[in-house]
This record gives C-alpha cells, sequence and structure tokens, in this order.
C-alpha cells in the first residue's frame, strides 16, 4: 500500500502527507502550558504565597485586628523561652520518632504477610486501608470513646479480670500522648503497608527463588534481597510517616486538646492556639515557621540520606 502511493504521488508528495498527520510539536506545547498555567496559577496563590506571608507575620506583632508592626526576633526570643512551646516542641518530635518506627515496622510486617500467601489477602488489605481514607477527626472521635474512663477498653480489662489495668488514659499526663501515637499508627498502618506491598509487587519472583536454592534462610532472603530492593518504597514511607508525626493536629485536638496540663500538646497544636484562641497570630506564624523549617530539614535530609543509599544498591 505504501508502496503504491509513493510510485502514484513521489516521494515528496507522501513526505508531505506524513507531515500533515503528524501533530505539531508547537500545537503540543502550547496545549501543555495551558494545562500547567492554571495549577501553577491556585499553588502559587493558595500555597507558596500564603506561606511566604505568614513568614513575614512572624516578625512581627499582628495579633488579627489591628496594624502590625515589625519586632524582628522577639517572638523567636519568647518562643525559646517558653516552657510550653519548648515542651510541645519535645512532644513533636518524641511523636514523630515513635510513630515512625513502629508505624513502618508494622506496615512491613503486614505487607510481607499479604503479599502473596492468603487467599483473602485482598478483603484484609481493604479492611486494613480502610482507616487511612476516614477522616482524622471521626478517627478520634471514635478512639475517645474507647479510652474514655467508662470507654471500651477499661470495659473490655474490666471483663478479662484485668481491673488494675483500668486507666484514665486521656486523663493521665503520662499516658495522653501515647494515646495519640496509638491513634496515628492504626490510621496510617494500612497506607504504609499498601506502599510496601507496592514495592514488593516490583521484586522478581525468580530472585527470591534463586536466592531460597542458594540456600538462604528466610531471614537472609529479607535481609539481603528483599530489602535493599524496597529501597524505593522506604524512602516514601519514611518522608510520609516522618511529616505525618511532626503536623499532627487533628488526633491532639479531639483527644486531648493538648492536656491534661500541656502533656500532649503539639506544635501544630500551639500554632493553633496561640493564633485563634490568645490572638497572638505573629507569635503563631513564628511557631508555625519553626515547625515548617524543622520538618523541610528533617524530611530532606531523609531523602538525601535515603537516595544516596538506592544509588549504592
Amino acid at each position: 500500500m505504501i508502496f503504491d502511493l509513493r510510485t502514484r504521488l513521489g516521494r515528496g508528495s507522501v513526505r508531505r502527507v506524513e507531515l500533515a498527520r503528524r501533530p505539531r510539536a508547537g500545537g503540543l506545547r502550547r496545549a501543555s502550558w495551558l494545562l500547567v498555567v492554571p495549577a501553577a496559577f491556585f499553588l502559587l496563590t493558595l500555597h507558596f504565597i500564603p506561606i511566604v506571608a505568614g513568614g513575614y507575620v512572624a516578625f512581627t506583632d499582628w495579633n488579627g485586628l489591628s496594624t502590625f508592626h515589625w519586632i524582628g526576633l522577639e517572638n523567636f526570643r519568647t518562643l525559646i523561652h517558653d516552657p510550653v512551646t519548648r515542651g510541645a516542641l519535645v512532644h513533636s518530635v518524641e511523636l514523630a520518632g515513635a510513630f515512625f518506627v513502629i508505624v513502618n515496622v508494622l506496615g512491613l510486617a503486614l505487607a510481607l504477610g499479604l503479599n502473596r500467601t492468603l487467599k483473602t489477602r485482598n478483603v484484609i488489605r481493604s479492611l486494613l486501608f480502610a482507616p487511612a481514607v476516614m477522616s482524622s477527626l471521626s478517627v478520634a472521635f471514635i478512639w475517645q470513646y474507647v479510652f474514655d474512663q467508662s470507654g471500651a477498653l477499661n470495659k473490655f480489662l474490666g471483663a478479662v479480670g484485668l481491673q488494675s489495668f483500668q486507666h484514665a488514659w486521656l486523663g493521665d499526663p503520662h499516658w495522653a500522648l501515647w494515646t495519640i501515637l496509638a491513634v496515628l499508627v492504626w490510621q496510617y498502618t494500612g497506607l504504609v503497608m499498601i506502599i510496601y506491598l507496592a514495592g514488593l509487587q516490583g521484586i522478581p519472583e525468580e530472585l527470591i527463588e534463586a536466592s531460597a536454592v542458594d540456600g538462604a534462610g528466610m531471614w537472609m532472603r529479607f535481609r539481603r534481597v528483599t530489602f535493599p530492593l524496597l529501597a524505593p518504597a522506604f524512602t516514601i514511607s519514611a518522608t510520609l510517616t516522618m511529616i505525618f508525626g511532626l503536623r499532627a493536629f487533628e488526633q491532639v485536638l479531639a483527644l486531648t486538646g493538648g492536656g491534661p496540663v500541656n502533656a500532649s500538646e503539639t506544635m501544630a497544636t500551639q500554632v493553633w492556639r496561640q493564633a485563634f484562641t490568645f490572638g497572638r497570630f505573629g507569635y503563631g506564624a513564628a511557631i508555625a515557621l519553626i515547625l515548617t523549617l524543622l520538618m523541610a530539614g528533617v524530611t530532606l535530609t531523609q531523602l538525601v540520606i535515603l537516595r544516596g543509599r538506592e544509588t549504592q544498591l
């Protein structure tokens, strides 16, 4: 067919027909820009400009109503000497660190167990992933009933004869922060499991079988083959879980409100409290700026280290 067309029209005519049928690069480029510009506009106006504006407010004494005045680093000096804010920073780091470790260990264990073995694995995966798509406030209110003095957990402990373990979980300064950790782990373990499952699906089964034939045990196969090949999935999971842990807000506000006696106060709740409860928008913006820099520093450091580890594999 092509030979007949070339013989009848000539090679030049066929070339012009082929070029006419091809999409023009300039048109595709213009169409691409038309699709990108709206998204870039909304990202700039709704994300980056508020961040810059908030960073500027952090150096002022604005109370949300009157005009503000530039006070330089005064808000940051107050932040350093404020024991509540310092405690909130410590709580945020403790919560994020414990959440990062526990949720990655549990998520990886569930992913390994539900990768290929069980027939009902798809149903179990869906059930475990379901909390991740629920509203954080809804999850927190459900667990508020569970941890209440007369709630489901204490009733269960009493029913099985463990009355000595019954506790005012949300009202005890030593336990309040860790109840929030339990809620975060319950909500996001399924999400981490899905991330690791996606990584496991990309590992060739031939590599696992070859290592088994060579005499490698289960632990050795996981350590030398499976986990190194999960490096990209671990990078994604580590970054997300650290961000989720540092910015925890809805769960804290619904479960404990930062109490008792500021025992579960975090940086995110301090931003809300200082700005919208006490009307110290400048001071709240300063805390938000410190939290943003902390999250950026930790996550970027993670990415650099983990990406470097990926390239060495």
